[in-house]
This record gives C-alpha cells, sequence and structure tokens, in this order.
C-alpha cells in the first residue's frame, strides 16, 4: 500500500474550479506552466499512445481564435449574442491551454479510451492549476466542435478535436460552493 497523502485527499474533496471570467493576471509563464503539463501528462492512458497534446494560447492566440468564432461554419445563421458568447471565453482569457485529442491507430485500443485519456489530460491540468495556487477553469463551446474553426484557429489535423480549453490565471474572486451530488444515492455496492 502507498503511504497516505490526506493534504491530496482533502484537496480533491474540496477542490473547485474558478469561473474563467474571474481570471486574470498574472498569469503562469512558461517556467510555471511546464510542471503543470508535466501533472497533466501523468494521465492514464491505455496502450501508452499519448491521444493527446498541449497547444498554448496566449493573449495574441486568443485573439485570434475569438476573430476565427464568427468566420466558424457553426456561426451561419446564429444570432450576434450567441457569437458574441463563444468569442468572450478568448475575449476575457489571458492564458489557456487548449488540450487537443489525438486518435491514434491501434489495433488494440478503442477510439473511446482515447477519447477518456485526453478528459482525463483536461481534469488533470485543471487539478494541477489549483493545486499549484492558480485560478483554473475547463470550457469548451460550440466552436470547439466546428470543424472548420478547429482546422483555421488550431490547425488540427482530421484525427484531432479539442478535448478542453484550460484557463489558467490569478483567481479574481471566490465563487461560492455549488450543490454537489449525493453519492450514496449515485452508488451500487456488488458484492456477488
Amino acid at each position: 500500500m502507498p503511504a497516505p497523502c490526506p493534504e491530496a485527499l482533502n484537496f480533491l474533496l474540496t477542490r473547485r474550479s474558478r469561473p474563467a471570467k474571474t481570471l486574470g493576471l498574472p498569469v503562469p509563464d512558461r517556467e510555471a506552466l511546464m510542471p503543470l503539463l508535466t501533472a497533466a501528462a501523468r494521465t492514464p492512458d491505455h496502450g501508452k499512445l499519448v491521444p493527446w497534446r498541449f497547444v498554448v494560447l496566449q493573449r495574441a492566440a486568443l485573439d485570434r481564435l475569438s476573430a476565427a468564432v464568427p468566420r466558424c461554419d457553426a456561426a451561419e445563421g446564429m444570432d450576434e449574442k450567441a457569437i458574441a458568447k463563444a468569442q468572450k471565453q478568448f475575449d476575457d482569457a489571458n492564458l489557456a491551454v487548449a488540450v487537443i485529442e489525438v486518435q491514434r491507430p491501434s489495433p488494440k485500443i478503442p477510439a473511446i479510451e482515447q477519447t477518456y485519456s485526453a478528459g482525463a489530460v483536461c481534469l488533470a491540468l485543471l487539478n494541477a492549476a489549483l493545486a499549484s495556487g492558480w485560478g483554473a477553469n475547463w470550457l469548451t463551446g460550440w466552436p470547439s466542435h466546428d470543424r472548420s474553426f478547429v482546422q483555421d484557429a488550431l490547425d488540427l489535423d482530421q484525427n484531432e478535436r479539442v478535448a478542453g480549453f484550460i484557463h489558467i490565471g490569478t483567481e479574481g474572486e471566490t465563487p461560492p460552493d455549488r450543490p454537489r451530488p449525493d453519492v450514496e444515492t449515485l452508488t451500487t455496492w456488488a458484492d456477488a
């Protein structure tokens, strides 16, 4: 048995994402961000395929993504309010890490397991940022699922898609905790 780490368990029991719109400057620089990315890369990965990669989006890149939102296919016919809301996550951000799912051909590892691994990377990066004292939030939004947007704004290949944008910065305000699920009602104990 590994030695217990009550501090880590307490962190996980009390962790709380911070709304991206409340994250300000400063943001982690390259030196501060690399340990967070390294921690995220320690995610379970059946088959050791590394079915994900990172794109660190700094201010100029975030501006470019915001400008690309109205040009994407999904924006056609949308009202201006929906487009502005989608742009806002990039306009308000000072730093975000795009976690890119990379589907790798494998006769043994199903695609869904690669998707789960990329999602786990998002959560690991979010938790690493929070554990390091930064505010952080995991967002997606309709542009992240639009093929024209991800190809134009992020230059993704056909086997790639956005698993999430992890926004990281200095917490501006602590939001109240939200109601949590009743784990007892969600748990079935199977003993046979």
